[in-house]
């Protein structure tokens, strides 16, 4: 799948100091209501996949089956895109290299969580390289929940990725020009980037790259319709 993985959005890291974000970190994407949040962490799940990694996707808000609908209808459209052939190694490699937990109705927490990992490294020989988080409510989640994440990703050697959802009408950023939900939070995160419309495109933007003082205007440009990313 190099078809694909030289259109990821995860291209973006490239230009990071690190190129990735790396065992035991954590990273987020940040992005308004609509934008696409869910697409893009799929296809960073995507990449991850079709380099032969491990990865689990927690979800908060929806059940495995509406997860995985998610990923079939992305799946079709990557197939389109790059024109492939839709053959049963993509699927047996997705299927193989994938596992969904779901926590609906406000039961996450990180014991459950570590509780869980445990059993799929122990009971069925499943040990992620990466975990996606997606649905966590940066407004409502305490500091302690990302510092314990933090523990997760050190103690099982993974890196995990967050989606947080900006809104338009709050402005306020810090004095390292993080803005908002994750403005208190950025001393925890390895990696911070941006999903932002614009009048010329979706424009994925790195914030923050690791310890690295100085970025750079380091920027990737998406198909507004598929997420892949554009010359």
């Amino acid at each position: 799948m190099k078809d694909f993985i030289s259109v990821s959005p995860l291209r973006i890291l490239e230009k990071s100091s690190r190129k990735g974000l790396g065992p035991g970190n954590l990273g987020v994407l940040i992005a308004r209501a609509g934008v696409g949040k869910t697409a893009c962490l799929i296809h960073i799940a995507f990449d991850k996949i079709f380099r032969q990694e491990r990865l689990v996707h927690i979800s908060l808000e929806e059940g495995p089956e509406k997860v995985t609908s998610f990923y079939d209808v992305i799946y079709h459209d990557l197939v389109q895109a790059l024109d492939l052939i839709d053959g049963d190694d993509y699927r047996m490699m997705i299927d193989r290299n994938r596992m969904i937990l779901a926590y609906l109705n406000q039961s996450f927490d990180i014991d459950r969580l570590r509780t869980n990992l445990t059993n799929l490294t122990e009971k069925l020989d499943f040990r992620p390289n990466t975990l996606i988080v997606d649905g966590l409510d940066f407004e409502k989640a305490e500091r302690i929940v990302f510092e314990g994440l933090q523990g997760i990703a050190k103690e099982f050697r993974v890196e995990i990725w967050l989606s947080a959802l900006s809104h338009r009408h709050v402005t306020q950023t810090n004095e390292r020009g993080i803005p908002y939900p994750c403005h208190e939070l950025d001393d925890l995160f390895g990696l911070i980037i941006q999903l932002q419309p614009e009048p010329t495109g979706v424009f994925l933007r790195l914030l923050k790259d690791h310890d690295n003082p100085t970025i750079s205007d380091a920027n990737v440009r998406l198909d507004p319709n598929t997420f892949l990313a554009l010359e």
